[in-house]
């Protein structure tokens, strides 16, 4: 792709997000997309939401599961980036006002207490660099239509990156397992799915080595301060004004998210 279709793809996906509607994939449109141009129409994606007032807050790892990589024909994570826009807190739910076709999923956070700059980086200085770990939800959202989505559309999509919630439960990670840690979920009081931390990558640390070496290799280090969500351990879960989800993460504590309003579709 050239730059001006770059340009015109990320430029496509703000106007989407602020005016709550969907695309054809980008991939029916430009058969051609690499993974690196889908890169390149997130930056923009990004760019205009950070020139509208937001600031980056994180980075989110997708696509950990091996289902969801056979699904979408690849054999590694993606990445998308988190701003300010995007925080949700326990105390005040999640707003589907501003979402389109939301979908939940639950996972752990990592937040950061010093900079982690790769690449070069060990599971042992994610842990050093690590604050605390946090039980959340990711509200996926999709500005393509249907959610039809291949890797290119995900990745030009910020990895369908919606709106994330972090519990208040704070756990080090020095002291806890986080491969063998259960995750039990609940859907309006209802057991909905159970799992581990070695769903992802085999331990949500791997998931955060793997991110930081790959942003190191492209000069973005992680700052202090920042959230890394490490990759969905539940299926992906439709929501509506009403649900409410818990998830509690064994030997950590749980996260509640209530949801309210209509999304789009």
């Amino acid at each position: 792709m050239d730059t001006s279709q770059i340009q015109q793809c990320g430029d496509e996906l703000y106007d989407a997000w602020r005016q709550r509607q969907v695309l054809t994939p980008l991939l029916t449109r430009f058969p051609d997309i690499r993974v690196e141009d889908a890169y390149a129409i997130q930056s923009r994606y990004v760019a205009r939401r950070l020139q509208a007032g937001e600031r980056i807050v994180g980075k989110k790892i997708g696509v950990t599961s091996k289902p969801v990589q056979d699904l979408l024909g690849v054999y590694e994570p993606d990445f998308g980036q988190l701003t300010s826009g995007m925080v949700c807190t326990e105390a005040d739910g999640v707003s589907l006002e501003g979402l389109i076709q939301p979908k939940a999923e639950a996972e752990l956070a990592f937040v950061l207490e010093r900079d982690l700059v790769g690449p070069g980086i060990t599971a042992a200085d994610v842990i050093r660099a690590t604050a605390y770990v946090s039980p959340c939800f990711e509200i996926v959202d999709s500005r393509i239509k249907d959610w039809k989505i291949k890797i290119q559309d995900t990745v030009a999509d910020n990895a369908s990156c919606g709106v994330f919630l972090l519990g208040d439960a704070k756990g080090d990670p020095r002291k806890l397992d986080l491969a063998l840690a259960g995750m039990v979920l609940h859907r309006n009081g209802a057991l909905f799915s159970t799992s581990a931390g070695a769903a992802v990558q085999g331990s949500p640390v791997n998931a955060v080595v793997w991110l930081a070496n790959t942003l190191g290799r492209l000069g973005l280090p992680f700052k202090a301060g920042e959230v890394i969500l490490s990759g969905s351990q539940s299926q992906l879960l439709a929501v509506q004004n009403g649900d409410e989800l818990v998830c509690r993460i064994g030997g950590l504590g749980a996260c509640r998210a209530r949801f309210h309003g209509k999304a789009a579709l």
